[in-house]
């Protein structure tokens, strides 16, 4: 038997009401008998101390209900941009979304980075227009922001009465449902242009349910979260025009591991969406880079909150123990590796955590374990072992993070000043080696490397250039093995440059590669190679081969996109050029008018501080991380970590030398 079940997201800006509106839905699904409120904390989805006292998603979270034979698994995600990786991790599970966008506020900057990831994805999505009730409320003003902002692709589902009151209402009309579905399929063009009202009802059903299912046009609702208004409707729409899935239980195992938790004990509890397959209590599960575990417990979301069961099956979302080496975005059975394609920026700020001393190993144990929940915050130790720092998207994570550890780990820290991560990228080709047996090299290995420069947002390749015979097989088994070993252990050391920094857009090669054999009792030349050999010379030899390969700093740079009065852009455009911007010709309107930019990240935020002098109060401006740019002038460093031999590199946070 199928299962048809529905795994859908509900995204939006920070305060557009998608919390109220997923209380909403499980009260009209008959979940709940009464409707929690995000001001009073008494949700179902924001279940954090933290999340009810501050009034916001912080962690994703999952119920579950029906729409007549469909199960919806629903997933709230956070709206702030401080926790936008922790959307990017459900967006891999989901099979469709509702974006929620507030009629007062109309589309916000968080709107457009959530769309634009949907539409990359190709995300059936349905848009509800919310809080309709509230006063400063538009429609016709928001479906022109969506189309102009968002997407052209849009199909308004009916109209509002009374916007802005608390009476208003949504009333469904279907009147221009022939001509936009003709714009995308030649069958209902020819049936429109021959007679407008000769296009049958089912039909513009049927062809409203597949484009949205392909994403090609995105059916706009309104209503009100709180009074329940447009809620029937949107329900139906879930239901009609969003596609189940209908993953085959007895298949191969496939799932996704998008959320990682502790239980009241201190246990790990692994949160997967199930594509294909069962998993059973007991089962062993393949997972990662050669890992694997024994589920003890299985419990999977049916009607509201997850209950213990024997299995979980394809389609459905459903909560593991037992798995003590999980990671999120791990996959298992038939789904291979981990998924490593971002839709979001990684973060670009850090800080560094203070804590009272004698607390260093506690806290080591307490963001090891926030880690677990949040890869991105990156956990770095610098050379003197003492300071510890985390990798932030904003200042609210860093305040979540500090009250986090103040209430769940009794650890009273402090935060520095944030500041901004750089990159390193290597501009030429430079290579060393380091030889089995040689005096400067205290391991039992030979190994040469190459490191050259890649295309901007290449990221890391890892090759091998050879001899297969030369590769310590009896090591790593195969050479394909051996490849991804060596792939590991390179990516770990470039998470830290000459200058300190993540290196990235290279290219690392694989010249040379001798293991050691002893040559008969007594040995004269030294035991067996081992992994841990290879391991702990190839940051070694990396380090000289990047100092040969004179990597530049980059800093990070953002795209930013102004709506100003028109009669402001002068004082805008010169205040840009002040700060080195790279200015695209203005789109002018009669009022207000565009300016889009590019610019350092740190020059944004001083241009968001000048912008209400310069706009008396009434410029906007959203940004978008576009990648990075060398640094003029000195570059910036920070400090690193020992290397595998205990020391520090003797040019970390200095320029190479010629």
């Amino acid at each position: 038997m199928l299962h048809k079940t529905l795994n859908l997201g509900i995204l939006a800006h920070v305060d557009a009401g998608k919390t109220t509106l997923t209380e909403r839905l499980l009260y009209a699904a008959g979940v709940i008998d009464e409707i929690g409120s995000v001001d009073h904390g008494t949700t179902q989805t924001d279940f954090l101390t933290l999340e009810r006292q501050r009034g916001i998603t912080i962690r994703s979270a999952v119920a579950s209900f029906a729409i007549g034979d469909v199960t919806v698994n629903l997933i709230d995600t956070p709206g702030h941009p401080d926790f936008i990786a922790e959307v990017e991790r459900v967006l891999s599970v989901l099979d469709g979304a509702v974006l929620v966008i507030s009629a007062v506020e109309g589309v916000q900057p968080q709107t457009r980075i959530l769309m634009r990831a949907l539409q990359r994805l190709r995300i059936p999505t349905l848009i509800f227009v919310n809080k309709i009730d509230r006063p400063g409320a538009g429609d016709d003003r928001v479906l022109n922001a969506i189309s102009d902002r968002l997407t052209a692709a849009i199909i308004p589902m009916g109209s509002v009465h009374a916007i802005g009151t608390r009476t208003a209402s949504f009333v469904p009309s279907h009147d221009r449902l022939p001509e936009l579905l003709a714009e995308r399929d030649d069958e209902i063009l020819a049936s429109y242009v021959e007679n407008e009202s000769a296009v049958p009802g089912r039909r513009l059903r049927e062809a409203l349910a597949a484009q949205t299912q392909r994403a090609a046009v995105h059916p706009v609702f309104f209503g009100s979260a709180i009074t329940g208004v447009g809620v029937e409707q949107l329900m139906s729409a879930i239901g009609e025009l969003l596609p189940a899935s209908q993953g085959d239980p007895d298949g191969p195992v496939a799932g996704t591991v998008f959320k990682i938790e502790r239980g009241a004990a201190g246990e790990k509890v692994a949160y997967v969406r199930m594509f294909s397959g069962t998993i059973h209590t007991r089962d062993r599960l393949h997972f990662g880079r050669e890992l694997d575990d024994k589920v003890t417990a299985i419990a999977v979301f049916e009607r509201g909150p997850a209950v213990q069961r024997q299995s979980v099956a394809a389609g459905q979302v459903g909560k593991l123990w037992g798995l003590g080496e999980i990671q999120i975005g791990d996959r298992f059975g038939e789904a291979g590796e981990s998924n490593t394609d971002h839709q979001f920026p990684p973060p670009t700020l850090e800080s560094t955590v203070v804590v009272p001393t004698g607390d260093g190993a506690r806290l080591r144990v307490a963001l090891g374990q926030l880690a677990e929940q949040d890869p991105l915050i990156n956990v770095r130790q610098d050379d003197t072992g003492h300071e510890i720092s985390v990798s932030l998207y904003g200042e609210v994570q860093k305040e979540v993070i500090q009250a986090t550890l103040a209430n769940e780990f009794d650890l009273a820290v402090t935060f520095r000043e944030t500041t901004l991560i750089h990159v390193e990228r290597p501009t030429r080709n430079g290579e060393a080696a380091e030889v089995l047996h040689a005096e400067s090299n205290p391991f039992l290995a030979t190994i040469g490397l190459r490191v050259g420069p890649a295309p901007t947002g290449a990221g890391i390749d890892v090759r091998l250039e050879i001899d297969p015979r030369s590769a310590p097989l009896y090591i790593y088994k195969t050479l394909e093995s051996f490849t991804q070993h060596m792939d590991e252990y390179v990516r770990e050391a470039l998470r830290e440059g000459v200058f300190g920094w993540q290196v990235t857009d290279c290219t690392v090669t694989m010249t040379k590669c001798i293991y050691s054999v002893p040559d008969g009792p007594p040995s004269r030349r030294g035991p067996l190679s081992t992994a841990a050999d290879f391991r702990k010379l190839t940051p070694l030899v990396l380090r000289q081969a990047l100092e040969r390969a004179r990597p530049v700093v980059c800093e990070p740079i953002v795209r930013i996109r102004l709506e100003v009065p028109t009669d402001a852009i002068g004082p805008v455009l010169a205040a840009l050029g002040r700060l080195g911007a790279t200015v695209e010709p203005p789109t002018l309107r009669s009022n207000l008018s565009v300016l889009e930019a590019v610019l350092p990240a740190a020059l944004a935020q001083d241009l968001q501080r000048q912008l209400p002098g310069l706009t008396g109060g009434e410029g906007v401006l959203d940004s978008t991380f576009a990648g990075y740019q060398p640094v003029s002038g000195v570059p910036p460093t920070r400090r690193q970590r020992p290397t595998a031999t205990g020391a520090v590199p003797e040019t970390a946070g200095r320029p190479p030398s010629p």
